[in-house]
């Protein structure tokens, strides 16, 4: 069983500004809001947090387990108006199907690595809006879907926007807790989709795609074109 919930934030809150100010804070957050003990392989929670022209704020979740953002919404919403809604996710990818377009729209954590000689690797991100296409282009077969060309001939995707989120850590250190800085680079990609592999599509769309899952990245939403 799996479950795609919608939270409307109140960027007015001081709260609101604490958690879309803090990734760490925000998966706490939404961690809070499900219970323990969901099996791995039926998915992992996954959260989005996009930010529209008006300013309003849109909270995606999908999770294996039935949420309750109770907490969340007093915390961040607006308590006395039902600002959150669930469904059962499990029919929309019960209705998936080879060759099927979808629009879409995903905030990934795109990077790659790179060899270091005498040395482990290390994990570096794509910083230009190409190598950051290309990234996506070359892992969506593993995802289960390719990106068409539109009629220009070009690949059917953007990136809209591109930055990197830099916040504090609390890392276990000698018994205690000490800040470690974390940055992550992020893209939001828009474009249309084919679904090549149902079980590969399902599986990413569950378990989302790329790192940085925990911070806002590897959910991807879809719409009919």
């Amino acid at each position: 069983m799996n479950y795609f919930s919608r939270i409307r934030l109140n960027p007015t809150r001081r709260d609101t500004r604490r958690l879309v100010g803090s990734p760490q804070a925000m998966h706490a957050a939404v961690m809070g809001s499900h219970p323990l003990g969901s099996a791995p392989d039926e998915g992992r929670v996954l959260w989005r947090l996009d930010r529209h022209a008006n300013h309003d704020l849109e909270l995606y979740v999908v999770s294996p387990s039935q949420p309750d953002f109770t907490g969340l919404v007093e915390q961040a919403g607006w308590p006395k108006v039902l600002t959150w809604d669930t469904t059962d996710y499990g029919l929309f990818l019960g209705r998936l199907a080879i060759g099927q377009r979808w629009t879409f729209r995903l905030t990934a954590n795109p990077v790659r690595a790179v060899a270091v000689e005498g040395g482990r690797g290390r994990v570096s991100p794509h910083l230009t809006a190409a190598q950051q296409e290309q990234w996506l282009l070359d892992h969506g077969r593993s995802w289960g879907f390719e990106i068409p060309t539109a009629e220009s001939g070009s690949f059917n995707v953007s990136v809209r926007e591109r930055h990197t989120a830099g916040f504090s850590r609390a890392t276990p250190e000698s018994g205690g807790f000490e800040r470690g800085r974390v940055a992550i680079t992020r893209a939001d990609f828009l474009g249309q989709l084919v679904v090549t592999d149902i079980e590969l599509f399902r599986r990413a769309l569950t378990h989302g795609m790329g790192r940085a899952k925990a911070y806002g990245c590897g959910l991807m939403t879809l719409a009919r074109p």
